[in-house]
């Protein structure tokens, strides 16, 4: 089959057009299997892409081998410098900040730093990287992501420590859900910051053609809201579902009658959410997204005739 570009595109096991296409998709590049992928398996798959993209495959290949190929790819290689992403940093390595209770301040605030550091680094490399951007600017970037995400995370983690001089409802409500808007406003401030310079430089946007039809900083700005809303939703399964859900368990005749089975019931709950939360939340826009050309700048609406054009907004 052919895409946009007349060349020869792979056929895809799943639409990316609708959400439940894009979370299958996404649970292929999160799969923790393509962090241990070797150089040699990684020059194989991206040498059977290019030979099907010229035509050139050998007999006896299957489309499950394709799309085996392709998953490998869409993990390891970046989609605008075509280079690897370090592997800590990809999305399949991603590590999901919770706040964790009775910690002392000096632990919650390496762990936090820890945390918004590797963060501020899986969304500097996940970016739109079509425009270079220089060392100043990350380290800009990452101090900024960094000291306000901790901030943030610190602050309401001491409001949790203190929740006892609250009475025992509004105790078990702040320490149940404060962790939310703690780690969602971190979350948010880091991938800002960290991608700033999008909004400053503006992101190429193509046409139906693949072809660059200009630098948008309208785009940019979507780009950055759309992976701001992400990582808003991204903490919402792991810190407030399983509140929810163990406050109406912890109810049931099974658990009353069984305490010992609250912890074991609770880490289930906790690994079902932290499983689900990140390919959720990613799904939510397509990686390759659309704009109308009369939204973004009056130069880059003259200077094609398509009606849309996409961009890369980045993970």
């Amino acid at each position: 089959c052919k895409g946009a570009a007349g060349t020869s595109v792979l056929p895809s096991s799943q639409s990316l057009t609708s959400f439940y296409g894009r979370f299958r998709h996404f649970l292929d590049i999160i799969d923790p299997r393509t962090l241990f992928v070797t150089e040699s398996r990684l020059k194989e798959a991206v040498q059977l892409l290019e030979d099907y993209k010229h035509g050139t495959l050998p007999p006896g290949v299957t489309n499950k081998e394709l799309w085996g190929a392709q998953k490998i790819k869409q993990a390891i290689i970046h989609p605008d410098t075509n280079e690897k992403i370090f592997m800590p940093f990809r999305m399949s390595g991603i590590v999901v900040g919770l706040l964790l209770p009775n910690q002392t301040l000096a632990s919650t605030i390496f762990w936090q730093w820890l945390n918004q550091s590797h963060n501020a680094c899986v969304n500097y490399a996940n970016r739109n990287a079509t425009k270079p951007s220089p060392t100043s600017k990350f380290i800009q970037g990452y101090l900024g992501a960094v000291i306000s995400a901790v901030s943030i995370a610190v602050g309401l983690n001491v409001l949790v420590q203190r929740a006892n001089k609250f009475t025992p409802a509004t105790r078990l409500l702040i320490q149940r859900f404060v962790p939310f808007p703690a780690v969602a406003s971190a979350n948010v401030c880091n991938v800002v910051l960290m991608r700033h310079t999008e909004l400053e430089e503006g992101i190429d946007v193509l046409d139906s053609n693949g072809n660059i039809v200009g630098s948008s900083r309208i785009a940019a700005k979507h780009a950055l809201i759309e992976t701001a809303l992400t990582r808003v939703v991204l903490p919402m399964p792991i810190l407030v579902l399983p509140p929810i859900l163990m406050s109406i368990l912890e109810k049931t005749s099974l658990l009353r009658s069984r305490p010992r089975m609250v912890l074991p019931v609770q880490g289930f709950v906790c690994l079902a959410a932290f499983g689900l939360a990140l390919p959720l939340a990613i799904s939510l826009f397509p990686q390759m997204s659309e704009i109308e050309t009369s939204r973004l700048e009056p130069e880059i609406a003259r200077a094609t005739t398509s009606k849309t054009v996409v961009y890369n907004k980045g993970l």
